[in-house]
């Protein structure tokens, strides 16, 4: 006769088992202590805290009190990957993007009342794919073109399809042989760098607005901008960033009189237009000037938002819900490619095999070398940052972390009797693996579930 245990599945029985264990409390203490992190770091070997003015040591502890290791969180700001850190780190840019449009983490209040803009910058089109538009609330045609009309490749030249918000053919090209995926792959590997030319040349064109060169405008105004990127559904990303103008000591200094936020509006929309870059593999793909799309949104930004301008709390919410996703809101996948024969097992959509497929040819290729497209296949070609600022724009991840960290040393100290003593923490941990064990992943799929419950 089967015993009921048996028929448990493995990871049941064995977390029941390890309720038996002695040690059982301190192991699940420090699983739900990490909130649902699906993919923790294990350490080995030990700390002592010591009184920093004495010597005297006054707390020792070691991974053999939490089973033999010791869980730290995987810290991923993929939401797909670990949503439980992803909100940890969505909070932290949220707070840093917040800082600096009204003040708050060592950033002074007068921020609030300096010149800034919400600014979208999008990709140029490679060919027409399959879109969803909306007017007046109603639901358009995709791409309503003449009856029969066809491209040279024989395909459909228009869409009359409404296409819902999930529907699949939603980013895919209308004929993937008019579809320019050499340029967009190139074009992706060099948004990092369009961008910098961009920052560059907004400080250029307010400059020449008002008459000053390069280095009299920096002795007056210091340009700020934290920004993010997202994919569109086409694989593509475009930048979201708030931009703003200081006086030359940055955020505490009040910028003079003529650094409006009229101004910055339009100088964003000239600089746009000036930047270009010359993509590399003139005589293997043929010549490419890389720009930034037409469709350009400059808004600005109030602490409450009036009309046209978005409110603060909008644009930090904004731009913070963007940081923790990643190429997989295109359709892509979360790890990277090591060898070109697993592109026929990969999970995704034509258009986005054929992006991965255009990367891996090209950084194959000497002329396309530095730009390292077969390690950034996974992104479909793009390497960079998907949220990075400026050195003045406000407060740091780091800064934010590390505050985190002291808050909650203070509160081991309350609960160990410590009191105000100075000390320091001197310890010795090396790296033994990642992961749960089966009844681990239970009970961390049960601390992420209640979690997300009651943030509901």
């Amino acid at each position: 006769m089967t015993s009921p245990a048996a028929t448990l599945p493995k990871g049941v029985s064995a977390l029941i088992a390890r309720a038996a264990e002695p040690e059982f409390a301190a192991w699940r203490r420090q699983i739900v202590r990490l909130g649902g992190c699906t993919n923790p770091i294990h350490l080995v070997g030990n700390a002592t805290v010591v009184d920093s003015s004495t010597g005297e040591a006054l707390l020792s502890y070691g991974s053999d009190v939490y089973g033999g290791r010791l869980l730290t969180a995987c810290g991923n700001r993929r939401a797909t990957v670990c949503p439980t850190c992803a909100r940890v780190y969505q909070s932290d840019t949220y707070q840093l993007i917040r800082a600096g449009l009204i003040g708050g983490k060592n950033v002074g209040e007068e921020v609030g009342e300096h010149p800034r803009v919400f600014a979208t910058l999008t990709a140029p089109g490679f060919g027409p794919v399959h879109t969803r538009r909306e007017r007046d609330g109603r639901v358009r045609a995709c791409r309503p073109r003449k009856a029969g009309a066809t491209c040279p490749h024989g395909s459909p030249a228009g869409c009359h399809a409404r296409h819902a918000d999930d529907d699949p053919w939603l980013g895919e090209p209308l004929c993937p042989h008019c579809y320019d995926y050499a340029g967009a792959v190139l074009w992706q590997a060099h948004s990092g760098r369009l961008w910098h030319r961009f920052a560059l040349e907004l400080r250029r064109e307010i400059a020449r607005r008002v008459g000053l060169s390069r280095g009299e405008f920096t002795e007056r105004v210091q340009l700020s901008y934290a920004k993010v990127a997202e994919y569109q559904r086409r694989g593509l990303v475009h930048f979201h960033a708030v931009i703003r103008l200081d006086g030359p000591e940055g955020p505490a200094s009040t910028p003079p009189g003529w650094a409006t936020t009229a101004l910055l509006f339009d100088a964003v929309h000239s600089a746009v237009e000036r930047v270009s870059l010359t993509a590399p593999g003139r005589e293997v793909v043929g010549a490419r000037a890389l720009r930034f799309g037409e469709q350009i949104d400059v808004r600005p930004i109030s602490a409450f938002g009036t009309g046209e301008r978005l409110t603060s709390a909008a644009v930090a919410g904004y731009i913070a819900k963007y940081a923790t996703k990643g190429a997989e809101t295109a359709g892509a996948v979360d790890g990277r490619i090591h060898r070109a024969r697993d592109l026929v097992l990969l999970p995704v959509r034509p258009h986005v095999l054929r992006m991965i497929a255009t990367c891996w040819w090209l950084g194959g290729l000497t002329d396309f070398e530095p730009l390292g497209l077969r390690r950034w296949a996974h992104m479909l070609g793009y390497g960079g940052h998907f949220s990075s600022k400026s050195r003045r724009y406000s407060t740091t991840l780091t800064a934010l972390r590390q505050a985190r960290a002291e808050h909650r040393a203070e509160e081991q100290r309350t609960a160990l009797g410590i009191g105000t003593r100075q000390t320091v923490t001197v310890g010795r941990w090396r790296y033994a693996g990642r992961g749960y064990s089966p009844e681990a992943a239970l009970l961390a799929a049960s601390v992420r579930e209640g979690g997300a419950s009651h943030g509901a």
